[in-house]
């Protein structure tokens, strides 16, 4: 056969220009992905538990979610993962093919479907559900050579200028940080005085919930013939927590936290 090509050169210059029209004529028309899909479509939904470990994450959390997002429609396996610094997460994987935006609506329905069935925390502090790979595309620190700026402000930096950044880029499902430092108040409890006024945690945490809200003041002289009107202002949430009355007892005694 290949000695055909040799003696008949203008057959083989012919077959090879055809395959020369073919291969261009291929590249202008056939479909070409510079980043093809290679993995599957995958669907995560997060949830937070502050103050459980694994065990009760998965019990209270990771069950409920799991039985109604088995049998998404193009699912082919899902996985979970429980921490016991209170988060948990569980990872939908799909067919190849499946749009991720049809696959995220239909894992947040079937998420809706388990919401009454989760603890008051959970669903006070939000069950999300994004589209994202499961791998990581890039990771990068931040640092900086001033001391003055330590890992919080860093973080909280990040937190405000790069990471929603990021997030507009197309592309990007999610921005993962690690060694979460955010600014926070933390409150120490003294067990020996909560013993001594008969107090425990959860009072603590109903007295938290009951006096440090967000309000809406309003003002004065709004609706009547007044010349001036004062628009009243007060100090706001996280401004006094020393003085936060957490009991009263008879005769009256005053508790403050």
């Amino acid at each position: 056969m290949f000695k055909k090509f040799i003696e008949r050169p203008v057959l083989s210059t012919v077959i090879s220009i055809i395959i020369v029209i073919l291969g261009v004529l291929g590249i202008v028309s056939l479909p070409v992905s510079q980043y093809p899909d290679i993995a599957p479509p995958t669907v995560v939904v997060s949830a937070s538990y502050q103050g459980a470990n694994a065990d009760v994450i998965l019990k209270s959390v990771i069950v409920p979610l799991e039985e109604q997002i088995n049998g998404v429609e193009g699912m082919t396996y899902m996985t979970s993962s429980a921490t016991n610094d209170g988060s948990g997460s569980v990872t939908v994987y799909f067919k190849q093919g499946v749009d991720p935006d049809i696959a995220a609506v239909n894992v947040q329905n079937r998420v809706s479907r388990a919401t009454p069935l989760l603890p008051a925390e959970v669903t006070r502090a939000g069950v999300t559900t994004t589209k994202r790979q499961s791998s990581n595309v890039l990771i990068f620190s931040l640092y900086s050579e001033n001391p003055a700026y330590d890992m919080t402000f860093l973080q909280n930096y990040a937190s405000i200028n790069i990471t929603p950044q990021i997030k507009r880029v197309t592309g990007v499902g999610d921005v993962t940080v690690f060694g979460n430092k955010d600014y926070s108040v933390r409150i120490w409890l003294d067990p020996n005085k909560m013993a001594a006024y008969g107090l425990v945690p959860s009072d603590i945490n109903t007295v938290l919930a009951e006096q440090n809200i967000e309000a809406a003041p309003g003002s004065l002289g709004d609706e009547s013939d007044q010349s001036f009107r004062y628009t009243l202002k007060y100090k706001g949430r996280l401004t006094k927590f020393r003085n936060l009355i957490t009991s009263l007892s008879k005769p009256l005694r005053t508790v403050r936290s």
